[in-house]
């Protein structure tokens, strides 16, 4: 094997791929390319989107030139692939403003100066495309018998909604994505998800059969948490890669909160430190253990959102939680190790409160709402009922308790939900 199948090999990147001898062959030379598509129906991609963006980091890593195509294009359609009811429709602005945005995310993964990288468009080439030319050109090339087949759309073919027309077009469009890539750029390898199996297949067929080339495919698998949760999900919703959305503290602690089976797959999916000490970690346990989850969400912040919020986030969940002897042979390569300036407290969310509102008390369930720290009365209630509020360390046993002047201190009233969730109120 190259280098590079090595590696994503070795961490876990790959659960099947086309043409193995081929393949590798292919990633031996020089200058060769690989792509993988992002899908722009949000403003942000999430947690469970790291897989292919690490994948195509790790490539670059190893002298090759990743593409990542925006589906600015697709994305007016709307991939069927593991989905059982269709997607909203977006409007040509919508998918433009997000496509925008997921470019800049990828820029911290990759770097995209001279010629080390790609960032295209689908759009451009998709929406100038004629219809009559496209059927007689690309279409003729597809067996709807086949199309039927794949996994995709048969299980939109089995649910209720059923399976557009249009998201039926969805993978003759992917498949001449690949083709455009393959005559402009020679790139003749698309990465995925396991989902999309059936249209990285379709793509190598229809440019072996247009342009008498070989083509490749290698497919993740489906991340899933050892509880079986789908990865970047939790019961609040997406870990967003923005920091409008998911605060670089709270992305901080979805990775401290990594269930003790998944620390080793996890760093070695998720951050760039070597597979050597990753094995090591492997058997730790306890408080070194929990010493390599704070090793994982520190390289992981760091790769988001950079060093020093990786670092505010890490001083303030010492603060937080306490400060124990980092030892440094755990993981050594990670520069957390480094001499980390002093806490900075505004990376534990606040919100900035008159003194005057307290004059009279606010209800505690109000003031939980009012943070953000549940999403209705209805939730704060049922958080204080089941003995998941705190003020200041105390837990919380009347929803209708009024908090005052007496519960600041040092200007400041701290306030968690669970075990892991703070908010501070600064009071002027």
């Amino acid at each position: 094997m190259t280098r590079i199948m090595d590696v994503l090999q070795e961490r876990g990147f790959i659960e099947q791929k086309t043409h193995e001898a081929e393949l590798t062959e292919y990633l031996s030379g020089e200058n060769t390319s690989c792509y993988v598509g992002f899908d722009p129906t949000a403003s942000s991609l999430h947690a469970g989107s790291l897989v292919p963006i690490m994948a195509l980091a790790h490539m670059q890593r190893n002298g090759h030139r990743p593409i990542a195509l925006v589906g600015g294009g697709t994305g007016l359609v709307g991939d069927p692939s593991g989905k059982t009811e269709m997607r909203k429709m977006l409007t040509l602005e919508q998918v433009n403003e997000n496509a925008a945005a997921i470019k800049a995310q990828l820029s911290r993964f990759i770097d995209f100066s001279g010629n080390k990288a790609e960032l295209v468009n689908n759009a451009d080439w998709l929406t100038e495309l004629k219809y009559i030319p496209f059927l007689r050109d690309i279409g003729r090339h597809f067996s709807v018998n086949r199309m039927i087949k794949t996994e995709s759309c048969k299980l939109r073919l089995n649910s209720e909604e059923g399976l557009s027309f249009i998201e039926f077009n969805y993978m003759l469009l992917q498949a001449y994505d690949f083709l455009v890539l393959a005559n402009k750029y020679d790139c003749r390898l698309q990465m995925g998800g396991s989902d999309q199996w059936g249209n990285i297949v379709a793509g190598i067929e229809l440019i072996r059969k247009v342009s008498r080339k070989s083509a490749f495919g290698i497919t993740f698998p489906l991340i899933t948490t050892s509880s079986g949760a789908k990865m970047g999900k939790t019961a609040g919703g997406a870990v967003w890669l923005d920091p409008e959305r998911t605060s670089p503290y709270e992305y901080f602690q979805y990775w401290v909160n990594t269930d003790d089976k998944d620390v080793v797959r996890f760093l070695a999916l998720y951050t760039f430190l070597p597979m050597s000490e990753i094995n090591a970690a492997g058997k730790l346990k306890d408080a070194d253990l929990n010493a390599a989850k704070k090793v994982l969400a520190f390289e992981t912040t760091k790769l988001v959102h950079g060093q020093d919020e990786a670092l505010k986030a890490y001083q303030a969940a010492l603060n937080m939680f306490g400060s124990q002897p980092m030892d440094k042979d755990i993981l050594p390569s990670s520069s957390i190790h480094g001499n980390p300036r002093e806490a900075d407290a505004m990376s534990v969310p606040q919100t900035v409160m008159d003194i005057g509102d307290f004059k009279e008390g606010i209800p505690v369930f109000k003031l939980f709402r009012l943070v953000g720290l549940a999403d209705s009365g209805g939730a704060a209630r049922r958080l204080i009922s089941q003995g998941g509020a705190y003020v200041n360390g105390r837990r919380i046993d009347k929803i209708d308790e009024m908090i005052m002047f007496n519960n600041i201190i040092d200007m400041e009233i701290m306030l968690r939900a669970g075990k892991k969730k703070y908010h501070k109120i600064k009071i002027k």
